[in-house]
């Protein structure tokens, strides 16, 4: 193990030289993944308990696909199934975009952790409590406070938990980056098992670094569940 940290320790971490790799690469993919699925559901959530079907049903359908069919064939069908279309390289933007495996790897990931991140915050806006939205309607809020100032701040509060699983499960999802061809933490355990055929330390390494930021993780949302979710513990009288 320590033949291989000492050769291989910095595309462990992050550069092989050439590009970004190891715990950098997971880093990105999931910062990017997780962020780019946030901005996504925080909408798509609101339309999804919607009472309007032309706005659920499509909402619905999304999140059926998404979260029906493994991450694994939805990377497969973006990274070589859409390229494989004429439409795709008539098109220089789409062809340029289409061609990386980082960006097909971002646009999967992304799309499934939206239709999670959805059904997640759809359920927290189904919990609150019917007197907080009456509360605002008393006071003559208009639709929009009452979304903004009451609806949308709650439901992250109450989704934080399973939000936070959620990232958690995200990282471990990023395993299969190798596959567009992406080099995160298993794409470089592979290289390294592949160069010194010790497959035991290769894959062991590779899964203590994947230990240590699910580790910082759930920390930072210990400490923000801790913060942000004191009010729903009972009070002491």
């Amino acid at each position: 193990m320590i033949e291989i940290l000492q050769q291989y320790w910095q595309a462990y971490l992050w550069t092989d030289g050439l590009q970004m790799t190891g715990v950098a690469m997971t880093a990105w993919l999931l910062v990017l993944s997780i962020g780019i699925g946030f901005v996504l559901a925080v909408p798509l959530s609101l339309a999804r308990v919607s009472e309007n079907l032309w706005l659920r049903g499509p909402v619905w359908l999304y999140t059926y696909v998404f979260r029906g069919t493994p991450l694994y064939i939805q990377l497969l069908i973006i990274y070589s199934g859409i390229y494989s279309f004429d439409y795709i390289h008539e098109h220089q933007t789409l062809d340029a975009f289409f061609r990386e495996g980082i960006n097909c790897t971002i646009l999967a990931f992304a799309l499934n952790t939206g239709a999670y991140t959805t059904e997640i915050f759809a359920g927290a806006i189904r919990s609150i409590p019917h007197g907080e939205i009456e509360a605002a309607q008393a006071f003559g809020m208009s639709k929009w406070k009452r979304y903004t100032r009451i609806i949308i701040p709650s439901m992250l509060r109450r989704a934080l938990p399973f939000y936070g699983n959620e990232v958690i499960l995200m990282l471990h999802a990023t395993t299969i980056a190798f596959t567009a061809t992406v080099p995160d933490i298993l794409k470089i355990a592979r290289d390294v098992n592949a160069a010194t055929y010790d497959t035991f330390n290769a894959f062991g390494i590779a899964a203590v670094l994947y230990a240590l930021l699910a580790f910082i993780l759930i920390w930072i949302f210990r400490k923000l569940e801790k913060r942000w979710l004191a009010f729903l513990k009972p009070s002491n009288h």
